[in-house]
């Protein structure tokens, strides 16, 4: 007997169809774009410190954690606010009708959504050749060893944060991205991390975490060298030295205070750390930001 199978279509809530530019920026507090209008859709990511952004005549205020749209042919403008920010942008062409949920749109990203930020960010560096601090650049070149399928990812990424996002916006679905419960151990290194990010002296020792998180050092130890490939000592330090990045473009602590304030033993030690974690010396790295 011959069986009879149905195939069923899959729509697209929302098709990006090219890629235009991809940007993670680090700038100092002085940071100012004047502004530019295009016709395709962006979105812009605060991953730290703060920015004005003046989308048409409207001005609004972006802090950590938080996402905004400008709609194709929106004239927009970005500034630094206070402190030395980073942020994610990327570019791209969708004429999906449900990116009428974008215009106007601007929202503290769910922490579940973040995970999609980064991914794109890691498969464009994979994919592409973006220079760094560029806000001028205007066409993506792929690298020759880019690793195949790149490009795919990307927009599939881009497309099922949108997705997650339209979700929120309509009430109709929940933002979590997980199909399943994260296993305690997936939890519990990521409260490791978060604990070691917010520490603002960078001064947490393991056994501060242990007591906090009620395991022994030990397994902790242990459990975070399986799931991330490095000793939770290394991953302090770049968290430190990510820190002291921050402090340098903010520019309002010389190598010395930054030193101190991140609890290093003197500032020669925290320029050899610097340098083996970023390539560069701290100076160096601060003679980058005026290029």
């Amino acid at each position: 007997m011959k069986l009879t199978y149905v195939k069923t279509g899959l729509p697209s809530i929302v098709n990006i169809s090219k890629i235009v530019t991809i940007h993670y920026y680090e700038f100092d507090k002085n940071f100012v774009f004047s502004g530019e209008s295009h016709n395709f859709w962006e979105m812009v990511y605060v991953d730290k410190g703060k920015v004005q952004i003046k989308c048409d005549d409207e001005e609004i205020v972006l802090g950590q954690g938080e996402i905004v749209f400008h709609r194709p042919n929106e004239f927009h403008s970005i500034r630094a606010l206070d402190s030395a920010p980073d942020y994610f942008v990327a570019s791209f062409v969708c004429n999906s009708p449900a990116m009428q949920y974008f215009e106007k749109y601007h929202t503290m990203l769910d922490k579940t959504l973040k995970s999609f930020i980064s991914s794109v960010i890691k498969e464009a560096e994979r994919t592409y050749i973006i220079p760094k601090n560029d806000p001028n650049l205007k066409k993506l070149v792929k690298k020759s060893d880019a690793p195949i399928g790149g490009e795919q990812l990307i927009k599939t990424y881009l497309e099922q944060l949108l997705i997650f996002l339209i979700r929120s916006i309509t009430k109709k679905g929940e933002t979590n991205v997980f199909p399943t419960k994260e296993s305690m151990e997936n939890h519990l290194v990521k409260e490791i991390k978060a604990l070691l990010e917010n520490s603002s002296d960078g001064n947490l020792r393991v056994s501060d975490i242990c007591e906090s998180l009620g395991y022994s050092k030990s397994y902790l130890s242990r459990l975070f060298r399986e799931q991330t490939g490095e000793t939770i000592a290394n991953y302090s330090v770049r968290v430190k030295i990510d820190k002291s990045k921050q402090m340098i473009r903010d520019g309002r602590l010389n190598f010395a205070q930054i030193s101190d304030k991140l609890s290093f033993d003197n500032p020669q030690y925290f320029s050899r750390v610097f340098k083996r974690i970023t390539g560069m010396s701290p100076t160096e790295f601060k003679n980058s930001l005026d290029v």
